[in-house]
């Protein structure tokens, strides 16, 4: 494992220091390789560091600022007034070369703006995408692409973020010929908007890759594509969809009485008997899933590694996000984007 510094926006998030920096605290404990640059407010920080062993904070570098892009702020203004606050500032720290990479829980369309900006897509790259990983009902994991940073595409963007998903899998998920599909409202090949059906011709002319054909939103989850790719709108509303499922499902396995009530109305399907035992199952098969290790999405295609923590992540959620953009930055997931690029 090779030393490696991070560049974090510490005020970033619904709650700020208080779960970015005892995550941060974490992340250095689980690692002894690597380094964090913390941007934010040195009066809010410096007390919770007091209690932390001079081995951390030998690893912890604070650079006060006080300024900070609120979540609330739109994209335009955000940009305009983005100079000197926690998010930029670590977001130069990167293009310096202080830090190899920069985590933030803050405002997603200002990290996306100002990351585009200033560290610059890889060459071959028009427009950088969010990924994330996804865990599938055969307890292997997939990524999907894109998830909101990009509204309208064209297919050549689709195309591009196909090859930009499968050089992801390979290298994150340690698959070899990573199986590619688009998301669409059908599988037939005349569905689906113009953009597309024309990046769906243009996956098939490649045999270098994988390309399956088109998957539908009830299968996201069924492990029947290594990458799913869409354009940012689609791709951001299935995946709260899925977030928001997942919960409600969760939810209600917990209470007793609502799945008790689920039972008594099913008729016809089975016994009540062995929904009982099906849904006991289920939930154990759930509870299996830690949310906390898919939280965050990265920023691919540009230059170097960016990873956008969810705004309401916690304590353990946003420590894996850091860990996260140490191992993409360890396996240099941008170079192998570019050489991705010409391998295909």
């Amino acid at each position: 494992m090779s030393r490696l510094t991070i560049a974090l926006d510490a005020m970033g998030g619904d709650i700020g220091p208080r779960v970015t920096i005892p995550a941060s605290i974490k992340a250095l404990q689980k690692d002894p390789m690597l380094s964090l640059l913390l941007f934010g407010d040195s009066y809010q920080i410096r007390p919770l560091l007091e209690q932390v062993p001079e081995s951390i904070q030998s690893r912890l570098t604070l650079i006060h600022c006080s300024r900070v892009i609120e979540n609330n702020q739109g994209l335009s203004y955000a940009l305009r007034h983005s100079k000197g606050t926690s998010m930029r500032l670590a977001i130069e720290a990167v293009q310096k070369g202080n830090a190899q990479a920069c985590v933030s829980a803050g405002n997603t369309a200002a990290l996306m703006g100002l990351a585009k900006i200033i560290l610059q897509p890889v060459q071959g790259i028009e427009r950088p995408a969010l990924i994330s990983t996804l865990p599938t009902v055969t307890g292997e994991r997939s990524v999907m692409l894109d998830l909101g940073a990009n509204i309208d595409c064209s297919a050549e963007n689709l195309y591009q973020f196909a090859l930009m998903g499968a050089v992801f899998a390979e290298q994150n998920l340690e698959l070899v010929y990573p199986r590619i599909a688009l998301l669409n409202i059908g599988i037939e090949e005349i569905k689906g908007n113009k953009a597309i059906r024309e990046a769906a011709e243009m996956l098939k002319k490649h045999t270098a890759l994988n390309y399956t054909g088109f998957i539908e939103g009830d299968l996201l989850l069924n492990g029947k594509a290594d990458v799913i790719v869409s354009d940012g709108f689609i791709g951001n509303v299935a995946l709260k969809t899925l977030e928001g499922s997942a919960k409600n499902m969760i939810s209600l396995f917990k209470r007793n009485s609502s799945a008790n009530t689920i039972i008594h109305n099913l008729k016809g399907l089975a016994s009540k008997a062995i929904m009982q035992l099906f849904l006991k199952d289920s939930y154990r098969q759930l509870k299996k899933i830690n949310p906390d290790q898919y939280n965050g999405a990265s920023l691919i295609g540009l230059t170097a590694v960016v990873v956008k923590s969810h705004g309401g992540a916690n304590i353990d959620g946003f420590a894996y996000a850091i860990s996260d953009a140490a191992l993409q930055a360890r396996k240099k997931i941008p170079e192998k984007i570019l050489s991705g690029l010409e391998k295909y």
